[in-house]
């Protein structure tokens, strides 16, 4: 089977199902295993943000979608030549990917018969049943529940070493300038990592809020966890956010973390299970392992 994928949840998930053979196409985003994006065709592709500052990015976006302009640009030539059996991509984030529609009106436009699987996980349990769907779609159903039975019971394991100590409350920001509080599955991983998540949106859109509001939330962990950013990237937006007295004296008494984004929090896929084994370091110490300096950095 001759598999795309349109976003890099997705890939990772490839790769994990063992179906790297297969897999014949990705984004220019598809950074994990690295070598997808060097060694499969890249189909799609987007703007270069490297360098710009985040309200730079968060302006640009709003933009583009204001004016009806698409945030991807997906190579007709190259789907048609890869003429994919199966085409995985979502409708969960116009910011994140080519939205479905557009992939199945290039794909009637150019005769090719894929079937097209959403994937849209809204909660952490919607993001392992995503794993066993893509599993089914390309005949590996057996991988796919192997593979969900282990990331469950990792999970499990977290869960069972922070049982009925107490939970703090933490807020992750999905974004710094302006704050967006985390949405979607990321406070289920601050659950299961046993902690309170507050100042977020579970199995919703983030949205754009501002720091009294997060102030108001009392939180007394922060993760600094920037959409499309790895821990190099968090680490240098979070230390600007310490650096603010004024921002700072908000949060008198709250620790404050940055940790790898793409690698943990926000790409749906099996490392996740990675994240919230983080967060359990991060918010239960004496429970649970601190996580390595690959994966998150304590700012204050």
């Amino acid at each position: 089977m001759r598999i795309v994928s349109l976003l890099p949840s997705a890939t990772e998930i490839s790769y994990a199902l063992g179906l790297d053979e297969q897999l014949v196409g990705v984004t220019f985003e598809c950074n994990e295993p690295p070598r997808a994006r060097e060694q499969k065709r890249i189909i799609v592709g987007g703007q270069d943000t490297s360098g710009m500052a985040p309200s730079a990015i968060d302006a640009a976006v709003r933009s583009r979608l204001a004016a009806g302009e698409d945030l991807y640009t997906l190579d007709a030539g190259a789907l048609s030549d890869l003429d994919p059996e199966l085409i995985l991509t979502q409708d969960l984030c116009r910011v994140c990917a080519v939205p479905t529609e557009k992939v199945r009106d290039a794909a009637v436009a150019l005769g090719c018969t894929a079937e097209v699987v959403t994937l849209d996980p809204h909660s952490l349990d919607e993001v392992l049943a995503s794993i066993a769907d893509v599993g089914a779609a390309a005949g590996v159903p057996d991988r796919a529940a192997v593979l969900c039975e282990e990331l469950s019971a990792r999970i499990a394991e977290v869960r069972t070493a922070v049982r009925g100590a107490r939970r703090p409350r933490v807020a992750v920001i999905e974004w710094v300038d302006p704050p967006f509080g985390a949405g979607h599955w990321m406070p289920d991983m601050v659950a299961a990592a046993g902690g309170d998540p507050v100042a977020c949106r579970p199995r919703s859109r983030s949205v754009p809020t501002n720091w009294s509001a997060i102030a108001a939330e009392r939180p007394e962990i922060m993760i600094i966890s920037p959409c499309g950013f790895d821990l190099a990237g968090a680490i240098e937006q979070g230390a600007g956010l310490v650096a603010d007295s004024a921002l700072m004296a908000r949060f008198p008494d709250t620790e404050v973390w940055a940790i790898d984004g793409d690698g943990l929090m926000v790409r749906p896929g099996p490392r996740l299970i990675d994240g919230i084994e983080s967060l359990a370091g991060i918010i239960h110490p004496g429970r649970c392992s601190r996580p390595p300096e690959t994966a998150a950095r304590r700012l204050r």
